[in-house]
């Protein structure tokens, strides 16, 4: 299975919300850290990203 790598434009946009409330999550609320491809390029893996958002569901 290949892996899939988000931006955080992409996460801005599925969330609708700003830079800066993604990177409270990763602090707050135990989003899925940034992944550094290279030193200029950040991502995220969507698959934990979705195990994320499964388990908040799943609390709620």
């Amino acid at each position: 299975m290949t892996k899939k790598f988000v931006s955080v434009k992409f996460l801005q946009e599925r969330y609708e919300c700003s830079r800066e409330t993604i990177y409270k999550y990763m602090k707050e609320y135990g989003f899925p850290k940034q992944i550094k491809l290279t030193p200029g390029a950040a991502r995220w893996d969507l698959a934990e990203v979705e195990a994320w958002e499964a388990q908040r569901t799943a609390a709620e």
